[in-house]
């Protein structure tokens, strides 16, 4: 067995936290010297995101971003429910049994669903209502269900927390980014507020099924280009790395 010396920055965080014998000035310094956690809170946003990178919850980013409002209530309401889910999983992973894990992540991920459920309808009642059934549907977002059994349920609190905000933080960007343009060009405003002039001629195919397909195509054509680009990029200056030793 590896003396404690030599164990990883992560197995001490581990030991450490499962002993409670870590005090908060030795977790700072340890999340500190440990480059997972930054990385786990970013990677989500672009390398990683869940709509342009990996295409996941494909039926919310088509159905309520045909305004800029649907598209931020959809994203914060993934938010909360992503990140308190991975939290409690993360917490309980030692107490749910194998054989029945996926029940138990289930069951937590619809009681945060719920709690965001019922506190739309009360604050927002005509956001919650343009939304519909997504927002219970959240429920059984491949997304959310999937960082519980790939993530959350195999690592501390800590980066399951920051898996979920980066993750959830990418799909509010990817959601927005497409309700933005969509009621920009078929609406003629974002927010509610009017951009241009009484002229304009809406796009109202853009608002429509039809357009939400076009514009996820283009989004998902940028997101491809930009990141061949930057690989060639950094291949680019590998090479010249290379001939100037």
């Amino acid at each position: 067995m590896s003396q404690p010396s030599e164990m990883s920055i992560q197995e001490r965080i581990k030991v450490l936290w499962r002993d409670h014998a870590m005090s908060r000035e030795e977790l700072a310094r340890l999340w500190r010297e440990n480059p997972d956690f930054a990385a786990e809170l970013t990677k989500g946003l672009w390398r990683d995101n869940p709509v342009f990178a990996q295409v996941l919850g494909m039926c919310p980013m088509l159905a309520v971003t045909n305004s800029a409002v649907n598209a931020v209530a959809m994203g914060l309401s993934t938010l909360f429910v992503l990140v308190g889910s991975s939290a409690m999983v993360a917490y309980l992973k030692g107490w749910i049994p194998r054989q029945i894990r996926i029940s138990c992540y289930v069951i937590i991920i619809a009681t945060f669903v719920t709690v965001a459920d019922f506190t739309l309808q009360a604050l927002e009642p005509g956001v919650h209502k343009a939304l519909g059934a997504f927002i219970p549907l959240i429920v059984v977002n491949c997304m959310i269900l999937g960082r519980q059994e790939a993530f959350a349920s195999k690592t501390s609190v800590s980066l399951a927390v920051a898996d979920a905000i980066g993750m959830a933080g990418g799909f509010l960007f990817a959601l927005l980014a497409l309700g933005s343009v969509r009621e920009i060009l078929g609406d003629g405003a974002l927010f509610g507020v009017r951009l241009f002039g009484p002229d304009f001629e809406p796009w109202v195919i853009m608002i429509l099924p039809p357009g939400g397909f076009l514009v996820l195509g283009l989004l998902l054509l940028l997101f491809g280009w930009l990141k061949e680009r930057r690989e060639r990029l950094i291949l680019r200056l590998a090479e010249l790395e290379g001939q100037a030793q």
